[in-house]
């Protein structure tokens, strides 16, 4: 049986792992990745001074040099090749390409210049091939205070980022276009901000203490911000961490300024309502919020108006469709059960999901893995009862990609961008310096 995975993250290489690792059904797994290097947001979403996180990628790596393994870069599935023909090739295909966009706030002049998504900071800071290099390099040496909005981990990791001096981080694989512009930065002042309460926000506690451990950075909290109502009172008792995290805060405000170079305000039941500027954003106004008994949410009409000139929002990752492929539009995924895609009540045969476009942007990396094995159960079970389309093509993908004019990178071709990275790494004392311009990851590739 030959099975097609689109997305080399975590839930694609997982499930490629699955199928391969199960002696009962013979399985060949191609990975197939619009990007011409593997591991998603392992590589483009983690921050790059989490090292332990990011060596997953280690583990990765190891499923795409096991024998019924190939990595297939560099193409584009719904441009390049259908899912369609992907099913004429295959079968079975396994969608695992996540959610990569951003969701908005959705308030006025958050199209202002300088008002910016966290998917598209994190994948500049990571060196992901596709950023705008040019606009952060424009906005970063300009900017005095950054608004960071929500209250996630990825909300932290923007904020300890831009706050963070370039020695603690020049550890890291991050670019060197990259390491210059955050030297280059003006910001003084991040300001985090969370609708909602210290008990209802969902950074983990790891992440969360990083931020009062900055060399040059300040934590603030506002103490009448982080008093706790009786609902988040009961829930920081009942939930271990849950109340590590106030207890964490509640620390920060017990803590005096030391007039370090930077600051960091962390900001509960506050939201942003409106972005003012002129030819860039240059305030946020911010209305003060309470909880509601049912656990929302509701402004009180209490106005205030912080100075920034950057806003980054990072308020949830979302799924995107793909074509000829049903899709739920209220949840950003495509429908299934377990795992199997479903159109209506009719299952779509031989097409299965995986991951974030499964199940929405919820989990951390371990939670991809028994969501994987779910899908491959789903998957290895029907191949069992024969209800697979069997594949109308004879011809390898690789020709068809070929007669198109695509540059296929191989899992040969990816070793040797890897190399090549590691090699450029241990010219500045590194481990590794990510190579960011995808021509000269390609040429890389092709040798």
């Amino acid at each position: 049986m030959r099975v097609a995975v689109v997305g080399s993250g975590p839930s694609g290489v997982y499930a490629a792992d699955a199928l391969v690792s199960q002696d009962e059904i013979p399985v060949e797994v191609d990975i197939i990745d619009r990007l011409p290097v593997p591991f998603g947001l392992v590589r483009y979403g983690v921050a790059p001074d989490h090292l332990s996180i990011r060596s997953v990628r280690d583990t990765l790596n190891k499923v795409l040099a096991k024998p019924g393994v190939r990595f297939l870069g560099n193409v584009v599935v719904g441009q390049d090749v259908s899912t369609a023909e992907l099913l004429a090739h295959y079968d079975a295909v396994v969608l695992t390409y996540g959610a990569s966009r951003d969701r908005r706030l959705g308030i006025p002049g958050e199209d202002l210049d300088g008002s910016v998504a966290a998917t598209d900071f994190v994948a500049w800071y990571c060196g992901h091939p596709d950023a705008d290099r040019e606009l952060f390099e424009r906005l970063l040496p300009t900017a005095t205070s950054a608004v960071v909005v929500g209250v996630g981990n990825v909300a932290v990791d923007v904020t300890r980022v831009l706050a963070k001096t370039v020695g603690e981080l020049d550890h890291t694989d991050m670019p060197q276009h990259v390491l210059d512009t955050l030297a280059a930065s003006s910001i003084t002042d991040v300001h985090l901000l969370g609708r909602r309460g210290p008990a209802q926000a969902t950074f983990t506690t790891k992440e969360l203490k990083e931020l009062g451990e900055l060399i040059d950075a300040d934590v603030i909290v506002h103490p009448d911000e982080i008093e706790l109502d009786e609902p988040s009172a009961a829930l920081a008792a009942e939930d271990r961490a849950v109340g590590r995290n106030v207890d964490v805060i509640r620390g920060w405000a017990d803590r005096p300024n030391t007039g370090r170079g930077r600051r960091i305000h962390v900001r509960f039941l506050s939201r942003p309502v409106e972005l003012l500027g002129d030819d860039r954003v240059r305030s946020v106004v911010v209305e003060r919020t309470r909880l509601t008994p049912d656990g929302g949410v509701e402004g009180t009409g209490q106005m205030e108006e912080i100075a920034a000139d950057l806003v980054v929002r990072s308020v949830g990752y979302r799924g995107t469709p793909l074509e000829g492929l049903p899709f739920d539009e209220r949840r950003n995924v495509i429908p299934h059960v377990d795992g199997r895609v479903v159109d209506g009540d009719s299952p779509v045969r031989g097409m299965y999901v995986a991951g974030w476009i499964k199940r929405g942007p919820t989990g951390i990396i371990g939670t991809n893995k028994k969501d994987a094995v779910g899908t491959v159960e789903s998957l290895l079970a029907d191949a069992r009862a024969g209800v697979l389309p069997a594949p109308a093509s004879p011809e390898p993908i690789e020709d068809l990609l070929a007669s198109r004019g695509v540059d296929v990178v191989t899992t040969s071709g990816w070793d040797a961008i890897d190399a090549a990275e590691q090699a450029l790494g241990q010219q500045s004392g590194r481990e590794r310096t990510t190579i960011h311009e995808r021509d000269r990851m390609l040429e890389i590739a092709q040798g």
